[in-house]
């Protein structure tokens, strides 16, 4: 299925210029909707893989788009590991594409923008994307500019940096443990020791090669930010904090003791394996989720105060092609998605009646979200059979706040994310954008280093004694000082023009 849309996708381009010659030669008309517009197709990259019922639900999409705004959409989905890859080869060789998501962490938003790939969408968000700027966060749009301008329109969801601990309530509630007290990797020792003692079949601290221990810093390029907290503005290697030091040292003692498992720095996550507690990056209700992808109750505890930097703030947003000849439209058609509840929960749970259905609100429920915002009569309820058929990441195609929230969920799940907003606390270098052209050969180098350590140090699995000296020499023979240095300058200018 995959391979098919990216196939479809590469025909595009020929495709449309065929068909504009037949059209040309036959006189034909173009296709219009029931107010005599004529439909404009554009074509939408999106990460996540393809569903077996996309066609179906985009069908119904594009009827509802076609009468609403005059327009069709060509979605093509990118599966998770090759997107990136997939976007340097549409954007770079100059493909037909209308929008695409992007992000902090995949089809990165700053590079992209800072390169002249995305328009820049200031005038349009005045004229055609004005509902829609008014209703979403200041602060989701402030992260969204780049050099002065905005280059994509943000999902709002959650904005801050939240790591948590994340435990199986099945051994809180055995052994009366108090999480919510558990914060820093410390707190832990006692519980993971009562863990192994008791019960020998369940990993005490369960760790994948994704895991980065607790990091008290915006890793503005990683390994090098500011810490959070840090009013001065001092350029630092993570690695060399004493926070990152002391860290790593717990690690190593960590898995020297059993408490981690062994295969952590190259292990991918298996559900079947029974754990007491692991790291996840949280958000409201996020235990809800978790819950639900492995099969049993989690309950979680936040491991630092939430922090907003760009990158977090940057977590999902859509840009439209520098090159694009709707941008209009497709500034039309975000609008309408952030701003349209039928067609928003179409695109994020499919048709209804058929992937779904409505589930009215009790007046209890009602009554007892009172005043709080994003309150609505229904729920939505998936319906079993048809469920695998159609799973949307819910924060590619649009914000969250307009969406129905699933009948297990808190009515007031929105309003407990906007109140989450609200409270979080932003980093000293929030807004701050790294040009790192004068050095890009020296970040270039930094990713196999920190590949080649990393997961490992992270994980514990190794000795920082003796490989954390290693990590810096390499770091330092690539030019990480130059980096800093690079840095600190830009961010000085930054702060003295604040």
């Amino acid at each position: 299925m995959k391979r098919g849309y990216i196939k479809k996708a590469a025909a595009l381009g020929t495709a449309a210029v065929l068909t504009a010659g037949m059209l040309t030669g036959c006189g034909d008309k173009a296709e219009t909707n029931k107010n005599g517009e004529e439909i404009v197709e554009l074509t939408w990259y999106q990460v996540g893989d393809a569903q077996a019922d996309d066609n179906m639900v985009f069908d119904e999409v594009n009827k509802y788009l076609a009468d609403k705004i005059g327009v069709k959409l060509n979605v093509v989905k990118v599966g998770w590991g090759d997107y990136n890859q997939k976007m340097q080869v549409v954007i770079n060789t100059g493909d037909q594409w209308d929008l695409c998501f992007t992000c902090s962490w995949a089809n990165d938003y700053l590079q992209n923008a800072q390169k002249g790939a995305f328009l820049e969408l200031d005038d349009l968000l005045k004229e055609e994307g004005k509902e829609m700027y008014d209703s979403i966060d200041p602060r989701f749009w402030e992260a969204a500019k780049v050099g002065g301008k905005t280059y994509g329109v943000p999902s709002e969801k959650e904005i801050g940096n939240c790591p948590m601990w994340v435990f199986t309530k099945e051994y809180v509630d055995k052994y009366d443990i108090p999480y919510e007290d558990i914060h820093t990797l410390e707190d832990l020792e006692p519980y993971l020791k009562l863990i192994q003692e008791n019960e020998p079949d369940v990993v005490p601290l369960y760790l994948t090669k994704d895991y980065t221990a607790p990091t008290y810093m915006d890793k503005i390029q990683d390994p090098i930010g500011i810490e959070y907290g840090d009013d001065t503005l001092t350029v630092k290697n993570v690695f060399e904090t004493e926070r990152m030091k002391s860290t790593l040292k717990t690690m190593r003692e960590y898995y020297l003791a059993g408490y981690i498992n062994k295969d952590a720095a190259t292990a991918s996550d298996d559900k079947s394996i029974k754990r007491f507690v692991t790291k996840g990056d949280g958000q409201p209700y996020a235990e809800l989720t978790w819950g639900k992808d492995l099969g049993y109750e989690v309950v979680a505890s936040q491991i630092m105060d939430t922090q907003i930097t760009n990158a977090s703030a940057r977590g999902a947003l859509t840009a439209i092609n520098k090159n694009s000849e709707h941008p209009e439209k497709a500034m039309e058609l975000l609008n309408l998605i952030n701003t349209d509840q039928e067609l928003r929960n179409m695109l994020n749970y499919g048709i209804e009646g058929t992937h779904w259905e409505k589930v009215e609100v009790s007046e209890e429920e009602k009554a007892a979200a009172e005043g709080k915002d994003y309150i609505y009569d229904y729920k939505a309820k998936l319906i079993p059979e048809k469920q695998k058929d159609y799973s949307a990441p819910y924060w590619v195609q649009g914000g969250l706040f307009n969406t129905y929230v699933m009948d297990n969920e808190p009515l007031d799940k929105w309003a407990t994310f906007k109140e989450f907003n609200d409270e979080s606390v932003e980093a000293p270098s929030f807004g701050f954008d790294f040009n790192l052209e004068p050095v890009a050969t020296e970040v270039a180098g930094f990713r196999n280093i920190l590949d080649e350590f990393g997961k490992s140090l992270y994980t514990g699995s190794v000795d920082p004694d003796e490989y954390l000296p290693k990590l810096l020499d390499k770091l330092d023979a690539t030019g990480v000082d130059k980096v800093i240095e690079e840095m600190q300058s830009q961010i000085d200018e930054w702060k003295a023009s604040k």
